[in-house]
């Protein structure tokens, strides 16, 4: 069980650094916010994770991930959000890059906590992931509950401790990351990504 249990975090600590959505996210907290802003948008990733284990578990994750127009629906609404996020993103950079940080525009659409959550909820991926590769993953001699429970918690552990360590290592850097130009590249190259996103999202499957 032990060695299963190894696998697996190693398994789920690969899938966890690999970049993607929630990375982008972040850092566009971390640019336009600070990285109080982003550890909450942390947060509210790991609450998403959260959800979407308790819906696996109780099965409603696997009808979504089962039903196409679900999916689809899910699926779109969440590259909707990640195009709009990446489109304000470029929209405020285009602006003075020596300004303060903006947090009105981005405070208007919702709180750090609750970007992260949304663009984590919007993801059906995960749907798809925790109902797919979990249970494959779930170490032997334990309830299939308690076992998709467990890799549930280690995820978000180990998505709290590399996004979380992110934003650390973006504090570090703040001197560098408020030079106007590095500041001005960094949010037309977070704003492009988001969108970048949120079109391989939408057509995912087309």
């Amino acid at each position: 069980m032990l060695t299963r249990l190894l696998a697996a975090t190693g398994a789920l600590a690969l899938l966890t650094v690999v970049p993607g959505p929630d990375l982008a996210v972040v850092t566009r907290r971390a640019l336009v916010a600070g990285p109080r802003d982003a550890l909450r948008t942390v947060a509210g990733i790991a609450t998403g994770l959260l959800v979407w284990g308790a819906l696996a578990v109780a099965g409603l994750a696997a009808v979504l991930a089962a039903s196409p127009a679900a999916y689809l629906a899910v699926r779109l609404l969440g590259a909707g959000y990640l195009v709009f996020l990446g489109a304000q993103a470029l929209r405020q950079h285009r602006r003075a890059a020596s300004a303060a940080p903006a947090h009105k525009g981005l405070a208007a659409v919702a709180g750090p906590w609750r970007t992260g959550l949304v663009s984590n909820l919007l993801n059906p991926k995960i749907a798809v992931f925790y109902t797919g590769l979990l249970p494959a993953l779930a170490p032997p001699g334990l309830p299939p509950a308690w076992a998709m429970t467990l890799l549930v918690l280690l995820h978000t552990a180990l998505t709290l401790a590399w996004l979380g360590g992110y934003v650390l290592l973006l504090s570090r850097a703040g001197p560098v990351l408020h030079q106007p130009r590095i500041r001005r590249a960094l949010g037309r190259t977070t704003g492009v990504t988001l969108i970048g996103f949120g079109l391989l999202l939408a057509t995912a499957g087309t």
